[in-house]
């Protein structure tokens, strides 16, 4: 009786370890063999959650850039070339998301826009940077009060492009003392007040 108890344990503790080893991979038959491929790990998100609870922090409603947009200043300020996003959603950042479609410059687009999506938790975002085509196209965005990114757009190849390579962190000129202006995650190399000086 001891011998049988012993055995069905055993074979408990079998099936316990073969289960948990399913649940934790996948199985392929190549050659006919069976064999235990242990399942990938999800890549990272491309967004991330920040706080907005903290003392101080401001939260606008947005009103302002939608009546800003069309003003006669903002036609002649480049600064206000940005996309057309619809409302704001707080405590998320797309700096991730970003910085993953500057990385696939030159990739086809198809896989870029199926791996992008399939890491948000929305689609708008990516359009925020990537045009439809070249006569969408912009020389860059502005994704926050002084973050810039490269516009980019779909090549007639279907590859992600590049707008305006022309424009770079050295190149790109601020348009204020007050604040730390950034292009494409590196600050830009010429203050404001240089531009100052060089005027007059």
């Amino acid at each position: 009786m001891g011998a049988l108890w012993c055995l069905c344990l055993n074979f408990i503790s079998t099936l316990y370890k073969l289960a948990y080893h399913l649940l934790n991979s996948t199985l392929d038959w190549p050659n006919g063999h069976v064999q235990v491929v242990p399942m990938r790990e999800p890549k990272k998100p491309l967004f991330r959650t920040v706080n907005t609870r903290t003392h101080g922090v401001r939260h606008g409603s947005g009103n302002k850039s939608s009546w800003e947009r069309n003003t006669k200043k903002s036609k002649h300020d480049g600064s206000k070339r940005q996309s057309m996003h619809s409302g704001q959603r707080h405590g998320l950042d797309y700096t991730p998301l970003f910085k993953f479609l500057l990385s696939k410059v030159g990739q086809d687009w198809d896989d870029v826009h199926s791996e992008a999506k399939s890491r948000l938790d929305r689609e708008e975002p990516i359009f925020w940077m990537v045009a439809s085509d070249y006569s969408q196209g912009q020389d860059y965005v502005r994704v926050g009060k002084s973050t810039y990114y490269s516009g980019l757009y779909i090549d007639a190849d279907n590859l992600l492009a590049v707008f305006n390579p022309e424009i770079t962190s050295e190149t790109m000129l601020p348009t204020c003392a007050c604040c730390t202006h950034t292009f494409n995650g590196t600050r830009l190399s010429t203050a404001f007040a240089d531009i100052g000086e060089a005027r007059q």
